[in-house]
Formats: C-alpha cells, structure tokens, sequence
C-alpha cells in the first residue's frame, strides 16, 4: 500500500498532498471524492460486478446459518440483564472512532468518503454513547449492542469473511475509590457471560499493570460470582490496547470473546476520573459452539 501511495503522489504537483489531507474542507474533500467515485462507478460493468463478488473478501457472505445466529441473539438479549439499555447502532461511526480512542491502525478500518467509517468494533461506539449519557447526568451508564462489523486487516483463518457479529456490553462511570466501581462492573459483566456460557464459562482476567483492583477481586469480585475467575499472567495480547487489566471469556477450551477496562470515556470527557469497562463475544462463535 506505500508503494501505491508513494507512485501516486510522486505524479501530482508539489502540495497536492497537504491540499487534500488540510487545505480542504471536510465537505470540499467529500465533493471532490464524491464525483471520482461517481464517474468510476458509472464505468463499472455487470461482468466486473460478478467478479469482484467472487474475489473481494469484503462483500463474500459469512458461513454462519443465520437461523442460528437469530437464535444466539434472541438468547443473548433474553439473559442480559435490565440495567443494561439495548442500543441499535449505526453501520458507519464518525472517522477516527477508532484510532482516536484505541490503539488502531486506520489501515484496518474500512474508511468511506463521507468523512465516516464502516463500524469495526461496536465498543468503541458505545463508549461515545456511554460518554454523551455521561455528560448528560447519568450516574452510571450500562449498554449493549449486536452489530456486524468489518476488518480490514486480513485474517489467517480460510474461508473467513472480512466481516462478523459481535454481541458487546460497555460499562461507565464515576470512580468511587478504592476500586470499588471496577469491582462492580466486573461482576455485572462476569455474571452475565456466566449466565450465557454456564457452567462451561472459562472466565479469566490478566493484570498488564498491578493496582488495588487485584485485591477487589480476591475480596469482592470472586466471591460474588461463586465461579472460577482464574488469572492467565501469560497473556501479553493488548496489553497497550487496555488500561491495565483485560478480561479473557472462553468456553470448552475455545476463546470466543475479549474485554477490559479502558480509558476511552476518561479522554471523551476529559475527565481521568471516569471508568469503563468493556466486554463482547463473537456471536458466529458462539453459535457453532453451541450447534
């Protein structure tokens, strides 16, 4: 992709660069693409179509039957407790929702022209949401989502599509000291993977970075949950990515989902006070898991 880039600006005059990327209005720049994009379109053919439908890994359909998938989700949403609030999110989020508040390269985000990108991770969003119903008054915040996304980045896996599902909850509020309000997130996330998964719920946590939230665990958080939170001091997978403890949610020796606490809410409201948990799981694993 530099190579491309590189060749591309070498053959427009000096400047065009910088004109583009700041000399231009979001929507000056939006007119500009807008119309390169029309006029390629208006070249594209039926054959081309078909083409680009068997050999862009972005537009292949997923594998999962989404009869199934229907079904995880009506369970998901059943289990899921009332303080959470459902939300139905956007498939696009504002430019940056990712790389701005998380360590993401926007390479592996599928940016459109409209000033916008393809959602790729649906935390990141509700962390915006749970920043606006903060600054609203809310004194505690607890949402969740079920949102296809897209990748960019390529996977290792055969056969796997550029987009899947992903069932997530965010937790945010005030700190209470004493790591009083990670601990209850903690066990308001914890008890409902538990809920979903059973008593086959594989539910772990790493310490990047050691505090008192270690103390709130062995006192508070375990004898909550009345099961296994085992710790897995081996992983080092986003260490840079969560604020120093990260959640590992996994099933019958299959890992299926991911979370942790963040600062995303803490640098939306400029406030090093606020505290946010995320969590999800892939949905599409979860349903051949329990096929």
């Amino acid at each position: 992709m530099g190579d491309v880039s590189g060749r591309f600006w070498a053959k427009l005059p000096d400047g065009s660069r910088d004109a583009l990327v700041s000399g231009l209005s979001q929507s000056e720049l939006q007119s500009v693409l807008l119309d390169v994009t029309r006029e390629r379109a208006a070249n594209v053919k039926p054959a081309r179509l078909l083409q680009r439908w068997k050999q862009d890994r972005f537009v292949w359909p997923s594998t999962a039957d989404p009869r199934q998938l229907v079904k995880t989700q009506q369970r998901l949403w059943e289990l899921l407790p009332e303080k959470f609030a459902g939300v139905q999110l956007s498939p696009l989020a504002p430019l940056g929702t990712c790389s701005a508040v998380a360590t993401i390269n926007q390479h592996q985000i599928v940016s459109t022209i409209r000033g916008t990108e393809v959602a790729s991770d649906p935390t990141n969003e509700l962390a915006i949401e749970a920043a606006v119903r903060r600054r609203a008054g809310e004194e505690r915040v607890h949402l969740a989502a079920c949102q296809r996304v897209v990748r960019a980045q390529p996977f290792d896996t055969p056969g796997f599509a550029a987009h899947f599902e992903l069932f997530v909850l965010v937790s945010s509020a005030r700190d209470t000291g004493s790591f009083r309000t990670e601990a209850e997130m903690l066990i308001d996330h914890l008890d409902f993977w538990h809920a979903v998964l059973g008593e086959k719920a594989e539910l772990r946590f790493t310490a990047f970075k050691e505090s008192g939230l270690r103390d709130r665990i062995d006192d508070t958080v375990r004898p909550a949950l009345g099961v296994p939170f085992t710790e897995d001091a081996e992983r080092t997978k986003s260490a840079n990515y969560y604020a120093g403890t990260a959640l590992g949610i996994g099933v019958a020796g299959n890992e299926i989902g991911d979370g942790g606490f963040t600062t995303w809410t803490a640098d939306l409201l400029g406030d090093a006070k606020e505290r946010c948990l995320t969590s999800c799981v892939s949905t599409e694993f979860l349903t051949a898991i329990e096929a």
